[in-house]
């Protein structure tokens, strides 16, 4: 039986793009978006504050200092 990467929206072209099943790339077809997970990530947080608010709550140990910029995602 086929495994079959995980669909989430494009950050471009705000159609379906495919995550691969290891999260190791995304890819959409319509507009030849093709990057890693993390970078992913990074786009979708600059293109939306709320998601940038959200990665904040992954951050290590920020007792006493800020969560960090963008950029050191």
């Amino acid at each position: 039986m086929p495994i079959y990467g995980m669909k989430v929206k494009c950050p471009k072209c705000d159609d379906i793009a495919e995550l691969g099943d290891d999260f190791s790339y995304v890819k959409c077809s319509k507009c030849s978006l093709d990057m890693t997970y993390g970078e992913y990530v990074k786009f979708i947080a600059y293109k939306d504050a709320i998601y940038s608010d959200i990665l904040g709550d992954y951050t290590k140990d920020t007792n006493g200092s800020a969560a960090g910029t963008l950029d050191e995602w």
